[in-house]
């Protein structure tokens, strides 16, 4: 997955992965949950993961790992509503940086957005999202994304919210932009 802005070299890189490790893209949390779900078998392991900046991904039911709670996310099995398979707790880079889990499901929030063939930065504090200037939390934002993306051993699948231009936290403009580019990178849509 390319973040650096080359949808055509991303495209024929995509096509040529498929097989081998699938990526999908999605609009909808249920038709991910239910695409990892599939992939549970055996001692495969299914899990959401998300940055620690997916603040409003709460709104969906899904909310952030507490550090700390990584052991009971990683080695607990299906019947604990602490492990990954439950798919309510998301871990975030802290908790899956130097680890990998079989299938992911990536959900991709607001604090970064493409828009206008450019990455823009964000931050939620308080009750809102303001905009990211610094180069260094610029940077540190993008290699968030660049550690999810490479999480998972056999596959992902990336949720990216619908949006909901009712809840000025959740714009649909916040979204469509970077599920579009990702489409342009070859990433298929469930």
């Amino acid at each position: 997955m390319k973040l650096n802005r080359r949808p055509i070299e991303a495209n024929k890189i995509s096509v040529e992965l498929l097989d081998k490790f699938p990526i999908y893209i999605t609009r909808d949390l249920q038709t991910a949950k239910q695409w990892l779900r599939v992939k549970e078998r055996g001692t495969r392991r299914i899990g959401i993961i998300a940055s620690s900046g997916a603040k409003r991904i709460q709104s969906d039911g899904i909310n952030l790992l507490n550090i700390g709670d990584e052991p009971n996310w990683f080695l607990n099995g299906p019947d604990d509503i602490r492990s990954s398979f439950y798919l309510e707790l998301a871990a975030t880079e802290f908790g899956i940086q130097g680890l990998e889990i079989d299938w992911a499901g990536l959900c991709w929030e607001a604090d970064l957005r493409f828009i206008e063939g450019n990455w823009n930065f964000h931050k939620f504090s308080g009750t809102k999202w303001s905009n990211v200037h610094k180069q260094d939390a610029q940077t540190y934002l993008i290699n968030k994304y660049r550690v999810l993306l490479t999480r998972a051993r056999e596959g992902m699948v990336i949720w990216i919210p619908a949006g909901n231009d009712a809840d000025a936290t959740r714009l649909k403009e916040f979204y469509d932009g970077t599920a579009d580019y990702l489409k342009s990178c070859g990433i298929t849509e469930l």
